[in-house]
């Protein structure tokens, strides 16, 4: 049985994934350095579901080069989701960010080439290595951005255009994936993912922005918006973008070196505010108020996954809809402590 490794295995994506794992009785190895805030709850609620003795837990950092060999060379699959994810903390600490994002995707990826096992190597990448592509015709409509002449949104020939220090983290590891599939045929395949969002998703102002305005709303805190709320992204659901890893790994030595735009595509797109709203207000049955601040360095007016690669190479669309992920998203956060529905009178 194949031995899976899961950097960041602790954190939203991770601790989805290690679940789905354990659930087919898959032994996992996750790898976390638990910095990140409430990811202690995530590595406890797993450890209820072990019920084979199939979870290994490895306290550690992908900056860690010695580290990282030794928790990956007996792995048969590697998904390597440790990451800064927040475009204003790499701007405020650029060197920890590249430590974190570039070198240790590098370690990773020298694990993997180092290992006799040929592990297969599934890349979180993100749609911010397109950069704020200003130079597609856009146009601003009453609730939101649309492009002009781009109905199925970017895809993959989209050229590269790092924009802040997190695009270029980021798009280091991911070009750095690409070039070890070519020149050293390590077994990788690079996912540039769109919003992901769902359970276990401790959403902040910086990261995670869908499950961070759910939870602000349930905590009844003021919303801020970050320009004019028209901005447009296209959200994935948890469950589908796992059920691309598991279609990646399953069909990994026809698709090796490839990559993927990994999103909701149009039929999954919103605006950050005008268009989510409405869903905010009927799900919490009142209405949500937003403060507005400044657009943020390196923010898109518009990103949408132009999925058509992934349904063509694996049969893989999106299965759950905007709608029904939201909904989902609402039931997770009234459970969480601190919701306005769990607050004693």
């Amino acid at each position: 049985m194949a031995k899976h490794l899961v950097t960041g295995g602790a954190g939203f994506i991770g601790s989805n994934l290690v679940a789905r794992l354990l659930s087919r009785d898959e032994p996992v190895t996750i790898f976390d350095n638990l910095s990140r805030p409430g990811v202690e709850a995530n590595l406890q609620w797993l450890r209820t579901l072990d019920r084979g003795s199939l979870l290994t837990f490895c306290e550690g950092d992908v900056r860690d080069a010695e580290a990282v060999w030794a928790v990956s060379r007996e792995s048969d699959v590697i998904y390597h989701l440790a990451a800064q994810t927040a475009v204003t903390t790499s701007v405020e600490n650029p060197r920890e960010d590249f430590d974190i994002n570039a070198l240790g995707t590098f370690n990773v990826l020298e694990a993997a080439r180092r290992s006799d096992r040929n592990p297969v190597f599934i890349y979180a990448s993100t749609n911010k290595v397109y950069g704020s592509m200003e130079g597609l015709d856009i146009e601003e409509q009453q609730t939101r951005y649309a492009y002009r002449d781009r109905p199925f949104g970017i895809d993959e020939a989209a050229p590269l255009d790092f924009h802040s220090p997190y695009g270029c983290s980021k798009g280091a590891g991911d070009q750095y994936t690409r070039d070890y599939a070519r020149i050293y045929g390590v077994r990788s395949v690079v996912a540039r993912q769109s919003c992901i969002f769902g359970p276990r998703q401790l959403g902040t102002e910086d990261q995670g922005w869908l499950a961070w305005f759910f939870i602000a709303a349930a905590q009844e805190r003021q919303l801020t918006v970050y320009g004019n709320g028209k901005q447009v992204r296209d959200i994935l659901y948890i469950d589908d973008l796992l059920d691309f890893y598991d279609l990646a790994v399953q069909n990994i030595d026809r698709i090796k070196g490839k990559i993927y735009n990994v999103g909701g595509g149009p039929e999954n797109s919103i605006s950050v505010w005008h268009e989510l709203k409405p869903h905010i207000d009927r799900l919490f049955q009142r209405q949500i108020s937003v403060d507005y601040a400044s657009w943020r360095p390196g923010d898109q007016s518009i990103y949408v996954s132009d999925i058509r690669r992934t349904g063509v190479d694996l049969g893989w669309l999106p299965k759950t809809d905007l709608h029904d992920g939201l909904a989902k998203l609402y039931d997770w956060v009234q459970e969480l402590p601190g919701s306005a529905s769990n607050v004693k009178p």
